[in-house]
């Protein structure tokens, strides 16, 4: 069974039962939703028959997207921003155009993020704001524009993707690594200060994961596929639907009692002490 095959069972599992009929008519944002693991999170959540916000500064892929999410599951309700999560007056505008549309926000994906790996002797200072601009200030701009409203109604769930990377160190990603362990102390301070409001706030720390820029880097010769699968332990990258299908579950009701806790999916390569 090939991996597109297994993504088009697990939605139609969603779609036909009912583990997850808490999150029907949900407004769910999602940030980064263009492509990659925030497309594949708007395809879960559309199965699970949620409505959709999505955001991403690319414009074509954000609107392909949406004619996909729209042929895939007809009837879908989606609405979509174009706009950089770094850039707080957009990000507020969005957010209030959205609850203008949908009368509340129910669940935040906080998905997009940037990646990059230098040389720390190498890193200037240009892209090391560029990766705290995009991964810590562009989660924070979006939790707190939608945390005013989940504030003012009472619930709500928050999702920010930060990375393995978040919770052990790789060499020439100073950058990135920081940002990511930023997201996911940001997560925990949110999520015991908000518990009080009904809030829920959670993290997901991906592993690599098979999207089309990590095999647009494998082809380019500038990631090597095969290195990356021996030292994973499953022996594999990620899916895109697995990632989604975990965010499924934490914004449910199932995970009523999870809170500040950062969830990592890396098929073990954060647990193996690789020799």
């Amino acid at each position: 069974m090939t991996e597109t095959t297994i993504a088009a069972d697990m939605l139609a599992r969603l779609a036909q039962g009912k583990t997850f009929q808490d999150l029907a008519g949900k407004v769910v944002f999602i940030t980064g939703a263009g492509n990659g693991i925030g497309l594949a999170m708007a395809r879960a959540f559309a199965a699970c028959d949620a409505r959709l916000a999505l955001l991403d500064i690319n414009g074509p892929a954000l609107q392909a997207a949406c004619t996909s999410l729209q042929a895939e599951f007809p009837g879908v309700q989606v609405q979509t921003c174009v706009a950089a999560v770094n850039d707080e007056a957009a990000v507020h505008g969005a957010v209030q155009a959205v609850h203008a549309a949908f009368g509340r926000l129910d669940i935040l994906l906080n998905n997009a993020g940037i990646s990059m790996n230098q040389p720390t002797l190498k890193l200037s200072g240009e892209l090391w704001r560029k990766a705290m601009d995009v991964n810590v200030n562009g989660v924070f701009y979006c939790a707190q524009a939608v945390g005013r409203h989940m504030v003012e109604q009472g619930s709500g769930v928050i999702l920010n993707v930060s990375s393995m990377y978040g919770t052990i160190a790789a060499p020439e990603r100073a950058a990135y690594c920081t940002s990511k362990a930023a997201v996911a102390m940001l997560t925990k301070v949110l999520a015991i200060e908000w518990a009080g409001h009904g809030i829920r706030v959670n993290a997901i720390a991906p592993g690599y994961v098979k999207t089309a820029l990590v095999e647009e880097l494998v082809a380019e010769g500038r990631m090597d596929l095969d290195a990356l699968t021996r030292r994973t332990p499953v022996g594999r990258l990620g899916e895109p639907h697995e990632i989604a299908t975990l965010a499924v579950f934490l914004a449910s009701e199932h995970a009523a009692f999870i809170n500040g806790h950062v969830a990592v999916a890396d098929g073990g390569w954060s647990a193996y002490s690789y020799i």
